[in-house]
């Protein structure tokens, strides 16, 4: 994508285009090109793409308006009408004597204008559990349980990482958490401001990770049972908090009840018998051996999208989504979100919000998810109907790379494209975290600044801890970055324990149990007077974001809500910066220093 002349249009400036960012259908866009008066323009015209309606291209006239000072202005208006998709435009100044000047092609997402996601997920602050890893109470017996699996008698050993006989690392090796342990520290939980529980998949599935489910309509039994999580539901809810499951319905397990590649369940699985109910949910090449599995993964055969009776399991009246719904889930996060066609996505986005209105649905998306193309089609995501919001690593990426030594501006620019592309309630929705189940931990990341793939052994990985001065700098850099998180739009996502100060490289590593005892208090205090701030500040639940100054080593921007204004600045540089404050005063922030203050036209505080 290209970049206008500064001079005479600016994508993300009101006064070129207007409204800013995403439009709704049946809306109309404003745009207006101000070239220097001396380059003797004629006129302005606007060309469409419109992708969505079989790329139909369209030109819009920009005739000449006024002026400006030494500008002329061409002006135009691009109607919308009840188009859902993106439009690619591009502009043209042309002179008399024919030359031209082009810029573009620009991005513009138009969504449905009926359309809006339930707010209750942007506003606070959202917890990752992964469930085997975060408290148990006693240790499990996994007797006769699917998967062949183990139970570590010591809490704090380390996750089983080494491939077993015929190489591969299996992950039947447990800890024991459960759900019952997960509402005994509600009110730990309540004391980090935490008001949405994200559960890394809690259903029966073979390893420890439980990404490849067994048995959708099953609470793990190492984890307890139904009764166990509507009860915990009942308590989280009585706590102001909300339960977000992990839907996985790309893939199952080879050893799940509807495979049942291993005979473990009584009924006839899709790998035993081509009369089983569940045949048709897999593709199989050449019965029963050759089948489409996620990345090859024989374990995890995936789902036949288009079987009508899977897509009833998942989304019909007493399907898996509504159903789990129904015993006191508030939502779902879809797992590989980008593997599921549009219309299962729509059907579960439907499913959830026929059972309950506010219900959000939140896609696992690692890129823009507005211009994601995933197997060769441009996805839906957050054009309405959906997904509510997206997991946001681009602006995980943005703070992480500010963080390492990058310049202020990337972050901004991060932030700006998403809110440039996506609609106000999927911007206002994302799950921003600075790591996940699926990263390393932030604090390695921060203290070792890559993931030392390159140069270490995976034995090294396992054993390895930062030094007392790499733990000091990464303690600072986390201080600065989940400021960031915490005063950005989007929900703020904090990955079990990274409050706690846990290590770890790549998985397993990042999996290890929570350091119930042994957490390091700095950063607990840190985060919990986060949490306080984030619920109790209504700019920083629901405020406009305006920038300040993102450049060099500083990046600092301003909420503001009916009045109230919250400034979130953050110096990662070593030397003393300076931010000018919307009421005229200046902030004073020392080297690797964070502050979150109020203003008010005579005053400033700290805030934390």
């Amino acid at each position: 994508m290209s970049t206008a002349p500064a001079l005479w249009f600016d994508p993300v400036s009101s006064r070129y285009k207007s409204p800013y960012g995403a439009a709704p259908s049946g809306s109309a866009v404003e745009f207006t090109l101000r070239p220097g008066r001396r380059e003797a323009f004629a006129r302005g015209v606007l060309t469409a793409r419109w992708e969505f309606d079989g790329d139909r291209i369209t030109e819009t006239a920009l005739p000449w308006t006024g002026l400006e000072g030494d500008r002329d202005l061409f002006s135009g208006t691009l109607k919308l009408g009840d188009y859902v998709g993106l439009i690619w435009y591009s502009l043209r100044l042309e002179r008399y004597d024919g030359s031209v000047e082009e810029a573009g092609p620009f991005q513009l997402t138009v969504y449905d204008a009926a359309e809006e996601a339930p707010a209750w997920f942007g506003e606070g602050v959202t917890y990752q559990i992964f469930p085997d890893r975060f408290y148990r109470l006693s240790v499990p017996d996994p007797e006769g349980m699917v998967g062949g699996r183990w139970v570590h008698q010591g809490w704090e050993e380390e996750p089983e990482y080494r491939p077993d006989g015929q190489g591969e690392i299996r992950n039947r090796d447990f800890f024991g958490g459960s759900l019952r342990g997960v509402e005994e520290k509600l009110p730990y939980l309540q004391s980090l401001g935490v008001e949405t529980i994200y559960f890394c998949p809690i259903f029966e599935a073979p390893e420890n990770h439980r990404y490849g489910v067994a048995d959708y309509e099953k609470i793990d039994p190492m984890l307890g049972t139904g009764e166990d999580f509507t009860r915990l539901c009942e308590k989280a809810h009585a706590l102001g908090m909300r339960i977000l499951l992990d839907g996985v319905f790309n893939h199952t397990a080879f050893v799940s009840k509807y495979f049942n590649g291993d005979g473990f369940y009584p009924g006839l699985g899709a790998g035993q018998s081509l009369d089983s109910p569940y045949a048709d949910w897999y593709c199989f090449q050449n019965w029963p051996r050759e089948y489409t599995s996620w990345w090859g993964i024989y374990s995890l055969p995936t789902t036949n999208k288009h079987s009508e009776s899977w897509l009833s399991y998942i989304t019909g009246e007493n399907g898996i989504i509504r159903s789990w719904l129904r015993a006191g889930a508030d939502g779902w996060r879809l797992d590989v979100a980008d593997e599921l066609p549009d219309f299962v996505v729509q059907a579960i986005h439907r499913a959830a919000r026929v059972e309950k209105p506010d219900a959000v649905i939140i896609g696992e998306v690692w890129e823009d998810a507005s211009n994601k193309i995933a197997y060769g089609v441009r996805r839906k995501h957050v054009l309405g109907g959906h997904c509510d919001g997206v997991m946001n690593y681009p602006v995980r990426s943005g703070i992480l790379d500010f963080l390492l030594g990058g310049d202020g501006a990337g972050l901004q620019r991060a932030v700006e494209t998403q809110r440039q592309n996506y609609p106000r309630w999927a911007f206002y929705s994302g799950m921003n975290a600075l790591g996940t189940h699926d990263t390393l931990r932030v604090l390695t990341l921060l203290g070792e600044g890559g993931d030392r793939k390159g140069d270490t052994s995976r034995d090294w990985r396992a054993e390895h801890r930062l030094s007392p001065g790499q733990r000091a700098l990464a303690v600072a850099r986390l201080k600065l970055g989940s400021l960031l998180l915490y005063a950005l739009p989007g929900s703020p996502t904090l990955y079990y324990g990274d409050e706690a100060g846990m290590e770890g490289f790549e998985d397993p590593f990042n999996r290890r149990t929570f350091p119930w005892g042994r957490e390091d208090w700095e950063l607990l205090e840190w985060f919990t007077a986060l949490g306080r701030a984030r619920k109790s500040l209504k700019p920083l639940r629901r405020g406009e974001l305006e920038w300040l100054r993102c450049g060099g080593r500083v990046a600092a921007f301003a909420r503001e809500w009916r009045g109230e204004q919250v400034v979130a600045a953050v110096n990662a540089g070593d030397q003393v910066a300076h931010v000018d404050l919307p009421n005229g005063q200046r902030l004073r922030l020392e080297a690797m220093e964070g502050r979150l203050v109020g203003v008010s036209r005579e005053a400033v505080w700290d805030l934390l």
